[in-house]
């Protein structure tokens, strides 16, 4: 019998050794599953925004789209205070390809935001954001690295409205156009004083690699399928650029 039940221990023993073994190298595994789960859910959040705001009653004018290098899409941005308060997101940015940005739409590039008083919103909700960079230096700004609205970029609340002009607001001398959507009604919001850049994070983990955003605007980059709603609603409202950012 003793020598039956040592026989056993080991046995049990070598088996849970071999699972810990076993769990040790799934952890990376299944942690990068987990991590890709969350950039494409954001993905397909950031495609839903769009669909939202190119279908419903109140958006952006198709006039200013079409001017747009770059188009970026934070959805559900979390609010920390109550009436004002700072604000952090993560969203996706895609711009036109080739050095002068008027090419097909880009693969996305993770974005993260930080900072920035953005007012009350009723109940404290969730509130989806999309900003435009309207030239190059504004494009180029915000790939570079960390970008303080406002001050290393200007940013001005976008016109609203199927049919609004673009040429006559003076808010279009700004590099960047900023809109909030909540409760499927578009509005323009100045998101002065937020921080903006790519999240080298969450680029690693959707590319499977360290990648800049420069990188993934520059390279020969495959879009992930989770894209595919944001990049089809641009493709569709805006294929190409009706004319090219100032400098």
């Amino acid at each position: 019998m003793n020598q039956h039940a040592n026989d056993y221990r080991f046995t049990s023993l070598s088996w849970m050794a071999g699972l810990a073994v076993l769990m040790c190298l799934l952890m990376p595994v299944l942690a990068k599953a987990a991590d890709s789960k969350d950039q494409d859910a954001r993905l397909q959040a950031a495609g839903d925004v769009l669909k939202d705001m190119f279908n419903g009653p109140s958006g952006v004018p198709l006039d200013v789209l079409n001017k747009a290098e770059c188009v970026i899409v934070l959805p559900s941005v979390k609010k920390a205070g109550f009436i004002v308060g700072a604000q952090y997101g993560k969203g996706a940015m895609t711009c036109r390809s080739g050095s002068n940005f008027d090419g097909a739409w880009s693969a996305p590039i993770m974005m993260q935001s930080s900072g920035g008083s953005f007012g009350f919103q009723a109940g404290g909700q969730a509130t989806d954001y999309v900003i435009l960079v309207m030239n190059d230096k504004g494009a180029r700004t915000v790939l570079h690295g960390k970008a303080k609205l406002g001050g290393d970029a200007s940013i001005a609340a976008g016109p609203v409205g199927r049919t609004a002009e673009a040429s006559t607001s003076g808010n279009m001398s700004a590099e960047m156009l900023s809109y909030s959507h909540a409760q499927g009604v578009f509005g323009g919001v100045s998101l002065s004083g937020t921080s903006l850049g790519p999240d080298g994070g969450d680029n690693e983990k959707l590319y499977g690699k360290k990648i800049t955003g420069e990188e993934i605007f520059a390279g020969d980059v495959k879009a992930p399928a989770a894209a595919e709603l944001m990049l089809s609603q641009l493709k569709e409202k805006s294929p190409k650029p009706t004319s090219r950012g100032k400098s």
